[in-house]
Order: C-alpha cells, then structure tokens, then sequence
C-alpha cells in the first residue's frame, strides 16, 4: 500500500507556493578574506529576468544575517546570466582565523540554493 502523501495546488493557491532556489538556478562560492562570494546562475533566460527582480543585494542579506554578513553587494553578469554576492564578514574572520566548519565560505552557495522563494511566472 502507498502511504505517500501528495500536496494538491489549486491554481488560485500560485501566489502561496513556494521553491527552493535551486529548482532554477546553481550556484559557486568561496572566500575572499573573512568576506565570501556566492555567484548564482540561471537555468533559463526567464529564471534570469526573473532572478534580476527578485534576488537583490537585500534579500540575500536579510537571509544570511542570522551568519554576521555586513551590507551585501550585487553585481549582474548578464553575458553568464548569473549574479555575483559580495558578502562581507561572513565568515567570521576568514580561512585562518574563524572556528566555523566552513570557514572559507563553500557551502554558502549552497545554503542559498535552498532559500524558497516565489517560483517565476512561465
């Protein structure tokens, strides 16, 4: 017997739903000091055009301030589709000096891939 339980969606519930980043994007980091930066890259031209509105230099920082970053910086690299985070003081005094288990900054981007987030239009 399946016990396996599925979540139907109506389709005036869209506005609600919820994906994990990762669904239409991946993403690079590493260190850079006791700064990191996690570079994301679109699937498709729409996740782009949808990522240039939605993923803003203030919405990462407000999800990854429980870590300490300081005012996150935004750079668009359209030729990749991509968008390039600066995070300053993340890493809570860089390779050599911070007792985190990443202290150079490599599953940042990974964590940020998990961020859910509105699914873009078709």
């Amino acid at each position: 017997m399946n016990t396996k339980k599925t979540k139907t969606i109506r389709a005036d519930s869209r506005a609600e739903l919820r994906i994990p980043l990762r669904e239409i994007a991946h993403a690079r980091s590493g260190d850079k000091g006791n700064s990191a930066n996690v570079a994301v890259f679109a699937r498709t031209p729409a996740a782009y055009a949808w990522m240039r509105t939605h993923l803003t230099a203030a919405t990462i920082e407000t999800y990854f301030k429980p870590l300490g970053v300081g005012a996150v910086v935004r750079y668009e690299v359209p030729n990749l589709e991509a968008l390039n985070f600066i995070l300053p003081d993340i890493l809570a005094g860089g390779g050599s000096r911070s007792l985190r288990i990443d202290a150079q900054g490599k599953t940042l981007g990974m964590a940020l891939l998990e961020m859910p987030v509105k699914p873009p239009t078709a």
